[in-house]
């Protein structure tokens, strides 16, 4: 994991059921590291890389704080967090980085599924505090697993409406994006059902500006079968990446220093350059215009549709 450094666990809270916050402090007492609205970090936890979305204050350079859904059929990275890591414990932290930043916009319609309002915290409270205008509209299974909610509706009454599935049913997306003025910036973060609705709602509706954040990989189809090359620009080196193996793979094989952590294309951090050749997309972090243009890639999980990458590194 790139740019790593030392922090300690000032804290755990639990702010919903199954839900805890963890607040991260610089051991000797010095600052965090910037960041900015929709940025996550990486969080080594046992033999797991996990990252998590940044919900305090960006103006706070005391600590930094993420929310941590428990999830006992998920990866592993969770459970850690709940049963095994302790405030005094050091935790390793890479980041923050930001693959969701917060576009300027004439307003914003926000769309948070349960543990996806983490990223959009700091948005909504940046927004609240230039005075621009916002809605959000947040769901999840129950009133007691939705994080952060009742904050949220007491301290902006007007602009938050809470969605809770068992009082309410589904979120519903149409009638939201329809009241949506042209030009609204819409952010949404949730498990994938949702985020392959509100994907396809707004292909329909061309006149918002549609951001979305996965927690975890969409479902692609499987990937093109076939050796090809990877030329690295730089040196003029050129490595074969095997049909069972992915490009960061055989980089790494071939001693190549690349930066990587999630390995499941949806973090960012092994972000390429891309100088000529097509990509084969299959990351979860990239737009579809960002996708169509093919001058940058995932190297964890994309591929290659040409017998040959010429790769920025």
């Amino acid at each position: 994991m790139a740019d790593t450094r030392t922090m300690r666990m000032a804290g755990k809270d639990s702010v919903a059921d199954g839900v805890v916050t963890v607040t991260l402090t610089d051991p000797d007492g010095g600052v965090v590291p910037e960041w900015e609205p929709g940025a996550h970090i990486d969080l080594e936890l046992g033999d797991v890389t996990r990252q998590y979305s940044l919900c305090g204050d960006p103006a706070d350079r005391s600590a930094l704080r993420v929310a941590v859904l428990r999830e006992s059929n998920g990866r592993g990275g969770s459970v850690y967090v709940h049963d095994k890591l302790a405030v005094g414990d050091l935790v390793e932290v890479g980041g923050p980085r930001n693959n969701f930043a917060l576009a300027p916009a004439s307003s914003y319609l926000f769309v948070a599924g349960g543990i996806g309002i983490t990223p959009l915290l700091p948005m909504l409270r940046t927004l609240a505090e230039r005075g621009e205008p916002w809605q959000l509209l947040y769901g999840g299974r129950s009133r007691g697993s939705m994080a952060f909610a009742d904050h949220l509706a007491s301290a902006y009454p007007e602009q938050v409406r809470l969605h809770p599935q068992d009082e309410y049913g589904l979120l519903d997306l149409a009638t939201a994006l329809d009241d949506a003025a042209p030009g609204t910036a819409v952010y949404c973060c949730g498990p994938e059902p949702l985020l392959r609705a509100i994907e396809n709602a707004c292909r329909e509706r061309d006149r918002l500006a549609l951001h979305v954040e996965r927690f975890a990989p969409k479902e692609v189809a499987p990937a093109p079968t076939g050796a090809f090359e990877v030329e690295l620009a730089r040196s003029g080196a050129v490595v074969t990446v095997g049909e069972s193996e992915s490009v960061l793979d055989a980089l790494q094989r071939s001693g190549a220093d690349v930066d990587f952590s999630c390995r499941e294309g949806t973090c960012g951090t092994c972000e390429v350059a891309v100088l000529a050749g097509r990509p084969e997309h299959r990351d979860s972090v990239l737009t579809e215009d960002e996708q169509a243009a093919n001058d940058a890639m995932m190297i964890c999980v994309s591929r290659s549709c040409t017998p040959r990458l010429v790769l920025d590194l």
